[in-house]
């Protein structure tokens, strides 16, 4: 075979990474992503059950802001799983994959019940309060200091260490469920003391809280010193040690804010929301904010915008499930392909596919 006269086949494909996409060209993918999900799931809905597309589309929208009650009650689920979400962040941002917010934030609830069931009743209300803040914070710092410690002495994997700490922070909780309940039950009430200050609204202070707290992140990880070395550690670990950062101490001291910061949402499902524990206290939100942290590509501000769409869809889904009178099950099918799609249109923001050219030879 003469090879000059040969044709090279050409893939049928191949994917390339686009240049740097504007700002409003990726969110108009994003908002036509959203929008084609929720065309598929009307579709499938009548297909499948034979739910009226538009009743559906009513039904999700009303499930947050039908009332003012699912209003407050919309704000108060976005701003639990942004607190979260911001607490996993900064660790996040420096390629420690943190997965152990559920447990970290877990622990904060405990230490906070366990101020309340021992000094309830004996200190003052603001007391008490002050101190389960504090307990919260360093019982959050500790269960996220011990996989940092491990990662930066020993180098351990920290996926699975952090992941590994979730179930021993849920048997923990078990067990002083078990010691706080004399009957067997397992189930606390709701208890008398520790109880957040109610201003305008029950839930006002701890969503002032969490925006207070949205800045700050955002402040501390693009205008400081700590946010800088946060940064370059996670570009590149042999570069922070060439210019002189003890990479070592930058991964122990992030997760200990992580930690802390996760400790800190405890304490506002405590004291403001729950005034009990249960081993579902955090109710998965610490998987959910890790979602919502990539999406918003590890931006604190952007962050309240995935938490909203995320709340709102779970939200939206749960009066789905009660209008319609079917199966959770359903609804949360339309919340993953949402999802789905959302986390798919991310590949086209950032690559783009080329087919061959018909005809086209390789020289």
């Amino acid at each position: 075979m003469d090879n000059n006269n040969h044709k090279e086949k050409q893939p049928l494909f191949h994917i390339t990474k686009r240049n740097e996409m504007p700002v409003w060209q990726a969110m108009s993918v994003r908002v036509i992503a959203v929008m084609a999900a929720l065309l598929l799931c009307m579709i499938l809905s009548f297909i499948l059950i034979g739910i009226n597309p538009g009743k559906m589309l009513v039904s999700m929208i009303t499930g947050s802001f039908g009332s003012q009650r699912r209003v407050w009650k919309f704000f108060k689920d976005l701003a639990v799983l942004l607190c979260i979400s911001l607490a996993v962040t900064p660790a996040f941002r420096m390629k420690f994959w943190n997965i152990g917010a559920e447990g970290q934030t877990l622990i904060g609830c405990l230490a906070s019940v366990a101020c309340i069931i021992n000094l309830g009743g004996k200190v003052s209300e603001p007391l008490l309060v002050i101190i389960m803040l504090a307990a919260s914070l360093a019982a959050g710092a500790i269960w996220g200091l011990i996989p940092a410690i491990f990662k930066a002495i020993w180098d351990t994997n920290e996926t699975l260490f952090t992941l590994m700490m979730n179930y021993i922070a849920t048997f923990i909780v078990s067990y002083y469920l078990m010691v706080w309940t004399p009957s067997g039950s397992s189930t606390l009430g709701a208890l008398k003391y520790g109880f957040l200050p109610v201003v305008f609204h029950n839930y006002f202070l701890l969503i002032l809280v969490v925006v207070i707290l949205t800045v700050l992140i955002y402040v501390y990880l693009n205008y400081s010193k700590h946010g800088y070395e946060i940064s370059v550690v996670g570009e590149s670990r042999r570069t922070a040690l060439y210019i002189g950062i003890n990479v070592k101490k930058v991964i122990v001291r992030t997760m200990a804010l992580s930690g802390a910061l996760c400790g800190l949402a405890g304490f506002l499902i405590v004291s403001a929301l729950d005034h009990s524990i249960t081993t579902n206290s955090v109710g998965g939100q610490g998987f959910t904010a890790i979602m919502v942290s990539w999406l918003a590509k590890f931006n604190p501000l952007a962050m309240a915008g995935t938490s909203a769409l995320i709340t709102f869809l779970n939200q939206g889904a749960s009066q789905i499930s009660t209008d319609f009178n079917i199966d959770s099950a359903f609804p949360n099918i339309i919340v993953g392909i949402i999802i789905f799609f959302i986390i798919g249109c991310e590949f086209f923001i950032y690559y783009k596919v080329n087919f061959r050219h018909k005809g086209k030879e390789a020289k």
